[in-house]
């Protein structure tokens, strides 16, 4: 049985993959030039990089249930996270090019 500990173990886990998949997306988005590059960036990098996250935070911090396999958590722990996390940053914010900066570096 499924205790309310681990149901918010995984949620946790959820969260912080969709977080790290915004974020990430958002700062290639901002960084690289071309639009093939942070398609290619963000399909490659920020994966891997949940997977670490995951096997953190399921691993020695040992949050969240036992899925079962290693597909239901790639799909539950990743690709969720990860297409919630890049629709975020995608469809509700603006893209880079629309959020003018401030002018830090006057000259005096």
């Amino acid at each position: 049985m499924v205790s309310v500990a681990d149901i918010v173990g995984l949620l946790v886990v959820v969260g912080v993959n969709a977080a790290v998949a915004a974020l990430l997306t958002r700062l290639l988005r901002v960084q690289l030039t071309t639009r093939w590059g942070v398609v290619v960036y963000v399909l490659v990098l920020v994966p891997i990089v949940q997977v670490l996250v995951t096997l953190l935070f399921t691993g020695p911090l040992g949050l969240g249930p036992d899925l079962g396999g290693g597909l239901t958590v790639v799909g539950v722990a990743v690709a969720l996270p990860f297409a919630l996390g890049v629709a975020f940053d995608y469809f509700w914010m603006p893209t880079p090019d629309e959020v003018e900066l401030p002018d830090t570096l006057r000259e005096t």
